[in-house]
């Protein structure tokens, strides 16, 4: 009740004083039958708060987002269903939906009273400019009384959650190189029975088949195991995005580690739909949720945009090379880099000796962060080169699609040397 009176609306405040109003200036003039007219009119919002305040309502929200995965500036659609699941019927219903900032205002939608069963459906699009994994929820809920005297509040605590990825471009095919390796499921897991059973399966990983669930060799070892796929011959890449803080420059949508990311998301697409296996690693080391991923589903992709979408600066001041120690490493690498300093050098060379081919792109931190002076000491594109690395620079308003093509064409001239040499 105390609940319900806090609740009273405007309306319902102004009945309430006008009643008082009346009933006192009726008893002073001395007109009894205006005071009945009183009390009736306080009385009413008295009574629709009791009532309201006595009310079960028990609604039921299904959110719905489509699609929940999509690229930055591309909108998405979210459908809203209310239900009135129990015996009152309700009044008006306000709803407004918490949105981070990033997706748009706030979206506030009025509808008609529910009965029992009933259901109201309502829809409203976002769309970011950022990428990222975003919250959409909860749902706050304001009911109102028929009369609009008293307006009740409910909070609905499911959220949705929407991944937006970055953007990326469509690349020239390019003459790329990389080393022809064994079987697509690589690093294949030793177990200690040595059974020729346990020979053919491998751990479960984001993106498998559940129909390849191997159950007997799940049972025995305590995780999902999955049965290997052999693929006798398949082209590998590597994308490294050098996400350090010391290396890029700028904040927001505007800092050169957005355009590291746009560009590295970019190569991962075009190279998988070239059939490479590609694999992300940043510079907080490899993962195992984007770890040789190809075009042999429909969600080949999805885990490396996934992860891309959710990269954030690292304030190590050296990327982690343990993962550089584990087996089945070679192939084409392709390295999306910031600035960089002689303390770097060890790295690029380790990374470089480890790749059949390596490219790189250097983007220049600086020019994305003009007003800030320049870092000394952070020459990309003389590091990479001396290291054996062939590099292009790229500048925030240098096309990537230009700087991939040249890059194939260093590619080239460097095979056709090669070939004359021998």
């Amino acid at each position: 009740m105390r609940e319900a009176l806090a609740a009273l609306t405007v309306r319902g405040r102004a009945f309430l004083a006008a009643g008082i109003t009346t009933i006192v200036a009726a008893i002073i003039v001395g007109h009894s039958s205006v005071v009945r007219i009183g009390v009736l009119v306080a009385v009413l919002p008295l009574l629709t708060a009791w009532w309201v305040g006595r009310s079960r309502y028990r609604l039921a929200l299904v959110r719905t987002v489509s699609p929940q995965l999509v690229a930055a500036g591309q909108p998405a659609t979210v459908e809203l269903t209310v239900s009135n699941e129990s015996r009152t019927p309700t009044g008006v219903l306000l709803l407004e939906e918490r949105l981070p900032y990033v997706l748009g205002t706030r979206p506030r939608f009025v509808l008609e009273g529910l009965g029992h069963g009933w259901r109201r459906h309502a829809t409203y699009v976002v769309r970011s400019e950022l990428r990222g994994q975003f919250d959409i929820g909860p749902m706050s809920v304001r009911v109102t009384d028929p009369f609009g005297l008293v307006e009740l509040g409910r909070t609905f605590h499911a959220t949705a959650r929407l991944t937006v990825t970055p953007r990326t471009i469509t690349l020239p095919t390019i003459p790329l190189g990389g080393a022809w390796t064994g079987s697509g499921d690589n690093r294949p897991r030793a177990f200690a029975t040595g059974s020729a059973e346990d020979v053919t399966v491998r751990e479960y990983r984001r993106g498998d088949d559940l129909r390849r669930v191997h159950w007997r060799s799940s049972a025995r070892v305590g995780e999902l195991m999955v049965r290997r796929e052999e693929q006798p011959w398949q082209s590998r890449a590597t994308v490294f995005l050098d996400n350090r803080g010391t290396s890029h420059r700028g904040q927001g949508a505007a800092s050169s580690l957005e355009g590291a990311v746009s560009a590295a998301a970019s190569i991962a697409v075009h190279l998988t739909h070239l059939g490479y296996t590609v694999r992300l690693v940043t510079a907080s080391g490899d993962s195992r949720e984007t770890q040789w991923h190809s075009q042999t589903g429909q969600v080949s992709t999805v885990p490396l945009l996934e992860a891309l979408a959710v990269v954030q600066l690292d304030h190590r001041p050296a990327p982690d090379t343990q993962w550089l120690a584990e087996p089945g490493h070679g192939g084409l690498v392709v390295g999306v880099f910031g600035g960089l300093g002689e303390p770097d050098l060890p790295f690029l060379r380790r990374l470089q000796h480890h790749a059949s081919s390596s490219l790189a792109i250097a983007l220049d931190a600086d020019a994305w962060a003009p007003h800030l002076p320049v870092q000394p000491g952070l020459s990309s594109a003389t590091h990479l080169t001396s290291t054996g690395w062939r590099s292009v620079t790229l500048g925030p308003r240098d096309r990537l699609d230009t700087a991939w093509q040249e890059l194939g064409l260093m590619q080239s001239r460097a095979t056709a040397s090669a070939g004359a040499a021998r």
